[in-house]
């Protein structure tokens, strides 16, 4: 029998130990936007950060053209292909190093902020829970300027 390197038994082993770990991570439940499918939602996913607000890490969810970042049932979740919403008074430009990107900006009864950009065709949609601002500023909406920016704006708040 051949005898194996360190490096080769080290590898192996750290195969085996995070392999099962991989498996662990949970699958957040998510509903598909409507143009879920749009071409134009692929560079957003594949632009988006892998952690958010410096301690919300992405998650893996079931459904087209969405992510999550936290823990499920208190996790910030994402949606590309929203129907584009019209002009609001909601509408907040919010200004980030990677650029600017217009969001309407809604506080629900429960305590969800609903953050939707306006302007870009698809639409993306941010849906932050009480249990995430509980810690958190929503300045983190701010992070995702660089992934969103991927769908052109074709109109800004007034």
């Amino acid at each position: 029998m051949p005898r194996r390197s360190p490096l080769t038994r080290a590898a192996a082993l750290a195969a085996l130990v995070v392999a099962p770990l991989a498996a662990c991570a949970p699958t957040i439940g998510a509903t598909p936007a409507e143009d879920a499918a749009d071409p134009a939602c692929a560079p957003v996913m594949l632009a988006l950060p892998d952690t958010l607000a410096g301690d919300l890490p992405q998650r893996d969810t079931n459904a087209q053209a969405t992510t999550a970042w936290g823990d499920p049932g208190a996790a910030v979740t994402l949606r590309c292909g929203i129907t584009p919403p019209g002009p609001s008074p909601d509408c907040q430009r919010v200004e980030s190093p990677a650029g600017a990107v217009d969001w309407i900006v809604v506080a629900g009864d429960d305590g969800t902020w609903r953050f939707t950009t306006y302007g870009r065709e698809p639409a993306v949609e941010v849906l932050v829970p009480p249990s995430v601002t509980a810690d958190h500023s929503t300045s983190f909406v701010g992070d995702l300027a660089q992934a969103v920016s991927n769908v052109p704006a074709t109109a800004h708040c007034s």
